[in-house]
């Protein structure tokens, strides 16, 4: 199989390279190296794969010449996209529809037009439910957004469906609930907490904590990944891809207190706007049609994370 991983140089894009490399198959990877967050973790991560392991195009998807990116492509794993609840607010906006539907949307066109992409796999997230009518929510609840970045996943997994449904392109969507894991952005509450615990510095924690989310670790991910890429699904399936931890950020404070041994100091702040109060998904649908299901616990999720976190920041 050859692979298009879109966003490669990211957390989960660059994880799930190194699968499929692993596995066997052949990489091509699209990344346009992004200020968000600081390159030069990005370009670890592109080290980390090993340079010389796939074909890469430093290049914004709205710019690229799509069909030389896509040239002999089975399977097309879209990765990329603007991340981040609490920027996507205001004048950032733009940057959004830009890099979350725009992009999207120029690479189902290519994908319809070249007509040999076997699957396509988007990226989407539990922000696309915002604060959900019941938990576990399942796919076929009404998803309501309250963040503009949650808007804007929706509309690309709108446009992933459709291209599915009217054009046979084999599109799937996976909602991720919170990733987490060795690799995870620097600005993500884990990186900041497990970082914080080794260095012992103090963490920021905005809202009560009492905030409940379902934390997925990105082994899981790039495994549901690898299953909806290779495994039989109807045009524009959507599934959550969720850890089942269903835990408060207070909890997992605790639990990261436990791991370290070394309590963390927190500096309360207000709740952000766009913040939900509580994430949890069913995956009953994913494990019935691709098998899946969520094998790392978060303690053990957990402990591996901040082992990476002692080898990054010392």
């Amino acid at each position: 199989m050859k692979a298009l991983v879109t966003g490669i140089a990211g957390f989960v894009g660059s994880t799930l390279a190194k699968r499929l490399l692993s596995d066997g198959h052949e990489v091509v990877g699209i990344d346009s190296i992004t200020d968000y967050y600081d390159p030069a973790i990005k370009n670890a991560n592109l080290d980390s794969i090993g340079r010389d392991a796939f074909t890469f195009y430093e290049q914004d998807i709205n710019e690229a010449d799509l069909t030389q990116v896509l040239a002999g492509v089975d399977v097309v794993f879209h990765q990329a996209g603007q991340p981040g609840v609490r920027s996507s607010w205001g004048d950032e906006f733009s940057v959004y529809t830009s890099a979350n539907i725009l992009a999207t949307q120029r690479l189902l066109e290519a994908a319809k037009v070249l007509g040999t992409v076997k699957k396509f796999v988007y990226a989407s997230s539990s922000s696309v439910y915002g604060n959900a009518e019941r938990y576990p929510t399942e796919e076929t609840d009404r998803p309501q957004p309250i963040s503009p970045y949650g808007v804007t996943k929706l509309a690309a997994e709108h446009l992933v469906s459709l291209y599915g449904v009217n054009f046979g392109i084999p599109t799937v969507s996976l909602r991720y609930f919170t990733v987490y894991g060795p690799g995870q952005r620097t600005d993500m509450a884990f990186t900041r907490f497990v970082r914080a615990a080794w260095l012992g510095e103090s963490i920021s924690l905005y809202g009560t904590g009492e905030q409940v989310r379902d934390f997925t670790f990105v082994d899981d991910v790039v495994e549901a990944n690898v299953r909806a890429g290779l495994g039989d699904s109807a045009p524009g399936s959507v599934y959550n891809v969720a850890g089942g931890s269903n835990v408060s950020m207070l909890e997992v404070i605790d639990l990261i207190n436990e791991i370290s041994g070394r309590p963390l100091k927190v500096d309360r702040y207000p709740g952000v706007a766009g913040d939900v109060f509580r994430t949890g998904g069913s995956t009953d649908r994913i494990r019935e049609d691709l098998g899946w299901f969520a094998r790392v616990t978060l303690e053990e999720g957990l402990r591996r994370h901040y082992a990476w976190a002692q080898r990054s920041f010392s």
